[in-house]
C-alpha cells in the first residue's frame, strides 16, 4: 500500500519506564570501538521485537547522540527494545574508512544484536531496522541486501559487505531476517551524488566533520570509471525482482521540504520497488517540514523542534509496527 500522505490518528500511548545500557561496545574494526546504547522498556514482557536505528549525518557528522531523543521516545512509548547504534563515519582511522566499511558496521551491529540482544530482553528473531538520510540507506541495505554478507572482498563481480562483527560460528548462513524497515528521508543513489559534489569540498559535511574531502572508496575510485562501485552501494540499483527476494514491509517518510533527499527521490525508489513487483510499501510525507526532523533537541538553522517535529512521525512509525506486531 502507497499512501502519498497522511495524518495520523493518534492512539492514546502514556509514557513507561525503561532500563538503558549506555555505550555498549560491539565490535572493534581496525582497532575502532563501536558502541550502542539499547533500552529496554518496562512493561513485563518475557520478550520484545527490537527496533535497530542508524543515524544520519551523510556518513560523515554525527554520532548515535543525534538520535538518542527519538530512541528514548520509541523505548518509552512502544513496547519494544531500542539500540541505538554507532557506525564508523568516512572520516574516522585518519579519513581512510571507506562506504563499503560502514556499510559493514551497519550489517555487523544486526548481526551482534541477533546473537546478543536475548540478555537484553530483545527478541532476535524480530528485527526491526531504521535510520534516517544516511541512515536510511544503511537500514535499507540491512533490509534488502543480507545476502551479499560474507568473508570476502567488496570488488567486482560480488561486490560482497563484510561484517564488522562475526558470530562465533556459521556467521556466512546466518541469515538477517528483518521482519520491517522504516526509511526516513533515506539517501539511495550515491552514484548520483558522488557525480555532483558529494566528494568535493562543495560538500561542507568534509569540513563539518573536519576532514579533507576524497573519494567514499579512496582516492583511486571514482564515479567516471569505477561506477560499479557506486552502483553496489545505492539501493536505488539494487532492487531485486518480488519473484526472486522478499523485502520485508517498508515505511518510508520524507518530509515536504526536504531539499537534500527530495519527496521525488524518495518517490523514484518507491516506484522501481513497485516496478519490481514489491507491494507492501507505506509512504507518509511529513507536511511542511525539512530534512533531518527526527533529530534531537533542536536545529536552529532547520527550524526543527524534536517534539513538534519528530514526536508526530514517531507516532506514525509505532502506529505502522502495530499492525504488523
Amino acid at each position: 500500500m502507497v499512501r502519498p500522505s497522511g495524518k495520523l490518528q493518534q492512539p492514546d500511548r502514556s509514557a513507561h519506564d525503561f532500563l538503558l545500557a549506555q555505550d555498549v561496545i560491539w565490535a572493534s574494526p581496525r582497532g575502532f570501538d563501536l558502541t550502542m546504547d539499547i533500552y529496554t522498556p518496562q512493561t513485563a514482557k518475557t520478550a520484545y521485537p527490537v527496533i535497530i536505528i542508524y543515524h544520519g549525518g551523510g556518513w560523515l557528522i554525527n554520532d548515535k547522540g543525534i538520535m538518542e531523543d527519538a530512541a528514548a521516545y520509541l523505548a518509552s512509548h512502544g513496547e519494544y527494545v531500542i539500540c541505538n547504534v554507532n557506525y564508523r563515519l568516512l572520516g574516522d582511522l585518519n579519513n581512510t574508512v571507506t562506504m563499503d566499511e560502514i556499510i559493514g558496521d551497519a550489517f555487523g551491529a544486526a548481526l551482534w544484536v541477533m546473537d546478543n540482544i536475548a540478555e537484553y530482553g530483545g527478541d532476535p528473531h524480530q528485527l526491526i531496522v531504521t535510520g534516517d538520510s544516511a541512515g536510511g540507506h544503511l537500514a535499507t541495505l540491512v533490509a534488502t541486501e543480507g545476502h551479499r554478507t560474507g568473508d570476502q572482498q567488496f570488488e567486482a563481480p560480488h561486490f560482497g559487505f563484510r561484517p564488522s562483527y562475526i558470530p562465533s560460528s556459521d556467521w556466512e548462513g546466518k541469515q538477517l531476517s528483518v521482519k520491517a524497515a522504516l526509511i526516513s528521508y533515506g539517501a539511495f543513489d550515491l552514484y548520483a551524488a558522488a557525480k555532483t559534489d558529494f566528494e568535493g569540498p562543495e560538500n561542507d559535511l568534509w569540513a563539518r566533520g573536519e576532514t579533507v574531502p576524497r573519494g567514499i572508496f579512496g582516492n583511486h575510485r571514482n564515479p567516471e570509471t569505477d561506477a560499479e562501485y557506486y552502483y553496489a552501494v545505492s539501493p536505488l540499483y539494487l532492487v531485486a525482482p518480488a519473484s526472486a527476494v522478499t523485502y520485508p514491509p517498508m515505511l518510508f517518510t520524507v518530509g515536504a521540504r526536504d531539499n537534500i533527499t527530495t519527496p521525488a527521490s524518495i518517490q523514484k525508489y518507491i516506484e522501481k520497488l513497485q516496478q519490481a513487483g514489491h507491494r507492501d510499501l507505506t509512504y507518509w510525507v511529513h507536511d511542511d517540514r525539512p530534512h533531518a526532523f527526527l533529530d534531537s533537541g533542536s536545529n536552529d538553522l532547520l527550524e526543527t523542534e524534536f517534539n513538534k517535529d519528530a514526536v508526530p512521525a514517531l507516532e506514525y512509525m509505532l502506529d505502522f509496527l502495530e499492525h504488523l506486531f
